[in-house]
Protein backbone atom coordinates (compact mmCIF):
# COMPACT_ATOMS: atom_id res chain seq x y z
CA UNK A 1 0.00 0.00 0.00
CA UNK A 2 1.26 3.71 -0.64
CA UNK A 3 1.57 6.72 1.65
CA UNK A 4 -1.00 8.02 -0.71
CA UNK A 5 -3.49 4.97 0.20
CA UNK A 6 -2.58 5.19 3.20
CA UNK A 7 -3.68 8.71 3.83
CA UNK A 8 -7.18 8.42 1.87
CA UNK A 9 -7.93 4.95 3.25
CA UNK A 10 -7.73 6.84 6.68
CA UNK A 11 -10.32 9.94 5.31
CA UNK A 12 -7.22 12.08 4.89
CA UNK A 13 -6.37 14.12 2.07
CA UNK A 14 -2.92 12.72 0.53
CA UNK A 15 -1.18 16.57 0.35
CA UNK A 16 2.45 16.62 -0.39
CA UNK A 17 3.35 17.65 2.82
CA UNK A 18 1.42 15.18 4.71
CA UNK A 19 3.21 12.37 1.92
CA UNK A 20 6.62 13.52 2.78
CA UNK A 21 5.79 13.84 6.44
CA UNK A 22 4.76 10.21 6.32
CA UNK A 23 7.42 8.96 4.48
CA UNK A 24 10.25 10.98 6.15
CA UNK A 25 8.81 8.92 9.45
CA UNK A 26 8.84 5.98 8.06
CA UNK A 27 12.51 5.93 6.46
CA UNK A 28 13.73 7.00 9.70
CA UNK A 29 11.78 3.71 11.79
CA UNK A 30 12.91 5.73 15.03
CA UNK A 31 10.67 8.56 16.97
CA UNK A 32 11.92 12.14 15.92
CA UNK A 33 11.26 15.15 17.65
CA UNK A 34 9.70 17.78 15.80
CA UNK A 35 13.08 19.79 15.62
CA UNK A 36 14.81 16.77 14.47
CA UNK A 37 11.84 16.41 11.89
CA UNK A 38 11.96 20.45 10.71
CA UNK A 39 15.88 19.76 10.15
CA UNK A 40 15.14 16.56 7.36
CA UNK A 41 12.78 18.38 5.31
CA UNK A 42 14.55 19.18 1.54
CA UNK A 43 12.60 23.12 2.24
CA UNK A 44 11.55 24.93 5.25
CA UNK A 45 9.17 24.04 6.99
CA UNK A 46 6.57 26.38 8.72
CA UNK A 47 6.31 24.69 12.77
CA UNK A 48 2.29 25.03 13.00
CA UNK A 49 1.71 23.52 9.77
CA UNK A 50 4.10 20.52 10.98
CA UNK A 51 2.23 20.27 14.79
CA UNK A 52 -0.68 20.44 12.60
CA UNK A 53 -0.07 17.43 10.45
CA UNK A 54 1.73 15.35 13.12
CA UNK A 55 -1.34 15.83 15.10
CA UNK A 56 -3.70 14.60 12.41
CA UNK A 57 -1.77 11.23 11.73
CA UNK A 58 -1.49 11.26 15.26
CA UNK A 59 -5.39 11.00 15.72
CA UNK A 60 -5.97 8.88 12.83
CA UNK A 61 -3.98 6.13 13.88
CA UNK A 62 -1.10 6.92 10.76
CA UNK A 63 1.87 8.28 14.15
CA UNK A 64 2.39 8.05 17.22
CA UNK A 65 4.59 9.69 19.80
CA UNK A 66 6.26 9.40 23.05
CA UNK A 67 7.31 12.01 25.42
CA UNK A 68 10.86 11.98 26.75
CA UNK A 69 12.55 12.98 29.76
CA UNK A 70 13.24 16.81 28.55
CA UNK A 71 9.11 16.98 27.61
CA UNK A 72 9.76 16.84 23.94
CA UNK A 73 7.41 14.89 22.09
CA UNK A 74 8.62 12.66 19.72
CA UNK A 75 6.64 11.14 16.76
CA UNK A 76 7.17 7.70 14.65
CA UNK A 77 5.35 6.16 11.59
CA UNK A 78 4.98 2.64 11.92
CA UNK A 79 5.14 0.96 8.24
CA UNK A 80 3.39 -2.49 8.44
CA UNK A 81 5.22 -3.38 5.30
CA UNK A 82 8.64 -3.06 6.96
CA UNK A 83 11.10 -2.33 9.99
CA UNK A 84 10.09 0.30 12.04
CA UNK A 85 8.25 1.82 15.41
CA UNK A 86 4.64 -0.17 15.92
CA UNK A 87 4.08 1.63 18.94
CA UNK A 88 2.76 0.15 22.02
CA UNK A 89 6.53 -0.38 23.00
CA UNK A 90 9.54 0.12 25.01
CA UNK A 91 11.54 3.02 24.26
CA UNK A 92 15.29 4.04 25.11
CA UNK A 93 16.45 7.51 25.65
CA UNK A 94 19.92 8.61 25.21
CA UNK A 95 20.17 11.62 27.90
CA UNK A 96 23.45 13.07 26.52
CA UNK A 97 22.55 13.02 22.31
CA UNK A 98 18.79 12.86 23.06
CA UNK A 99 18.07 9.88 20.21
CA UNK A 100 15.24 7.70 21.09
CA UNK A 101 15.11 3.87 20.05
CA UNK A 102 12.52 1.33 19.42
CA UNK A 103 12.53 -1.89 21.42
CA UNK A 104 10.07 -3.31 19.11
CA UNK A 105 10.41 -6.59 20.65
CA UNK A 106 9.70 -5.73 24.43
CA UNK A 107 5.61 -4.78 24.30
CA UNK A 108 4.29 -2.22 27.16
CA UNK A 109 3.04 -4.02 30.07
CA UNK A 110 -0.43 -4.74 30.31
CA UNK A 111 -2.05 -2.58 33.27
CA UNK A 112 -5.24 -3.28 34.54
CA UNK A 113 -7.66 0.22 35.01
CA UNK A 114 -10.64 1.04 37.08
CA UNK A 115 -13.90 -0.25 35.38
CA UNK A 116 -14.90 2.48 33.53
CA UNK A 117 -11.52 3.81 33.03
CA UNK A 118 -10.44 4.75 29.00
CA UNK A 119 -6.92 4.48 28.62
CA UNK A 120 -5.97 6.73 25.85
CA UNK A 121 -1.83 5.68 25.83
CA UNK A 122 0.63 4.23 28.07
CA UNK A 123 4.46 4.65 27.29
CA UNK A 124 7.69 3.77 28.82
CA UNK A 125 11.07 5.16 28.23
CA UNK A 126 13.81 3.99 29.68
CA UNK A 127 17.12 6.12 29.95
CA UNK A 128 20.67 6.17 30.01
CA UNK A 129 23.89 6.53 27.61
CA UNK A 130 23.81 5.16 24.81
CA UNK A 131 27.20 3.20 23.42
CA UNK A 132 27.79 5.96 21.19
CA UNK A 133 28.09 8.51 23.17
CA UNK A 134 30.05 6.35 26.17
CA UNK A 135 32.38 5.34 23.28
CA UNK A 136 32.85 9.41 22.34
CA UNK A 137 33.64 9.97 26.05
CA UNK A 138 36.23 6.45 26.42
CA UNK A 139 37.67 8.32 23.11
CA UNK A 140 38.51 11.49 24.77
CA UNK A 141 40.44 10.19 27.60
CA UNK A 142 37.47 10.13 29.91
CA UNK A 143 36.10 6.49 32.10
CA UNK A 144 33.19 6.39 29.45
CA UNK A 145 30.69 7.24 31.88
CA UNK A 146 27.79 9.50 31.32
Amino acid sequence: MTISEDLQGRGLRATPFREELLSLLRAEGLPLSHQEIQGRFREKVDRVTLYRNLELLRTHGLVHQVQGLDGAWRFCAPDVSGPGCPGNHVHLLCVVCGRMECLVDQPLPRVAVHEGFEVEGKQLVVYGCCSGCREKKTSQGEDGTC
